[in-house]
């Protein structure tokens, strides 16, 4: 049989998988990407469990658990478990503190002639261990960071190096009013472990300076851990730059064709739902800004996106977007960004279109490899 193990590091590193045996209330609150929630207890179970505990003490506890979790309850749970561990013999099991629950499970799985290893400390011991390494690379990688106009493609640039951290990837939104997708955004612990076990491979590769784009303390719903996010206030820049043309057909693709994408593949037994759907998110982000623009600005640019989705509905043609999406630069990103740069202007070591960003941050890497 296989040790259990406190190896987080290793864990992490090379993706092992991860049987997570905590109540599906407690996973949905956060978990780790290679982690499967198959467990012992459900929701209400826990719950009466832990009613018990409080009431009469760890031994009424375990009994009342024993009582709810028995007979073909119980079956159907070790048949999971057994099919995970068929599947995935590598792996380990773990509870929120590699306590009673998963000795259980430990136990009831032995009983049914399989020997599988847990987590020691669980989930608790491993969630510390990942904020220690997010805090840790934040203070010790040097960060850099991407900053420019809207749509000159600091994602793209992002994507491109091997030393880099995808803040709005892992947030599942493009950090701005029109960024969110037609998938939801992780749970704020979730997005805070796939930052750091990105930035532990990141550091296990050798990188000593992380590339991030230049965001805002949230990203949508989330949440930026605040020692990156206080590195990051003080990291130098480079400037990405490109015509305003370029930009205009940028935000086309992300917004109009790539959003429309989005929804179609969320809804493809229903295209007219989904372009229903397509047109709320554009229509509604618009109006999220609503105050910022002033009455007239909103009033002018909602007039021109919902002709231009009526001519994209009646024939496909996505052209009369522009028309916003230009205004919506010259009247709201832009002058923001303008502004933004004044005040980070000491900040920017390097300036340069796509290209030569690039180059100059894959330079950067390789002098500090």
């Amino acid at each position: 049989m296989r040790d259990n193990t406190e190896d987080f590091r290793s864990l992490f590193l090379n993706d092992v998988p991860l049987m997570d045996v905590r109540a599906p209330v407690e996973f949905d609150k956060g978990a780790f990407p290679q982690s499967v929630n198959l467990p012992l207890m459900v929701d209400v179970e826990r719950q009466k469990v832990g009613t018990m505990y409080k009431q009469q003490g760890q031994q009424a506890a375990i009994a009342l658990g024993h009582s709810l979790v028995c007979g073909k309850v119980k079956q159907a749970r070790v048949d999971a478990w057994l099919a995970h561990v068929k599947a995935n013999p590598e792996g380990y099991l773990y509870c929120f503190r590699g306590g009673l629950r998963s000795q259980l499970v430990q136990q009831w799985l032995a009983d049914a002639g399989v020997q599988y290893p847990r987590v020691v400390g669980g989930y608790k011991a491993m969630r510390r261990f990942l904020i220690d390494t997010l805090d840790a690379a934040a203070l010790e990688c040097s960060p850099i960071l991407v900053a420019g106009m809207t749509g000159t493609g600091k994602t793209e640039v992002i994507t491109a190096l091997d030393n880099s951290l995808d803040l709005e990837g892992r947030a599942n939104h493009r950090g701005s009013s029109f960024g969110r997708h037609a998938t939801p955004q992780p749970a704020q612990i979730d997005f805070e472990n796939r930052l750091a076990i990105d930035a532990l491979k990141l550091r296990a590769a050798g990188v000593t300076q992380i590339v991030l784009e230049d965001e805002g303390r949230i990203v949508g719903s989330c949440s930026l851990p605040l020692t990156l996010y206080r590195e990051m206030q003080e990291a130098p820049l480079v400037w990405l730059e490109d015509s305003f043309e370029n930009r205009v057909t940028r935000i086309l693709g992300d917004y109009v064709v790539n959003m429309l994408a989005e929804y179609r593949a969320q809804q493809l037994d229903d295209p007219e739902a989904a372009f229903a759907a397509f047109e709320t998110y554009l229509l509604g982000s618009l109006q999220r800004i609503y105050k910022r623009l002033g009455g007239d600005r909103h009033s002018e640019l909602n007039a021109l996106m919902e002709a231009a989705l009526a001519e994209q509905k009646r024939t496909g043609d996505v052209h009369a977007h522009r028309g916003w999406i230009e205004g919506l630069l010259t009247h709201y990103y832009d002058p923001m960004y303008v502004y933004q740069r004044e005040n980070k202007r000491s900040r920017v070591v390097f300036s340069g279109d796509q290209a030569e960003i690039v180059a100059w941050l894959r330079d950067q890497h390789q002098r500090q490899a």
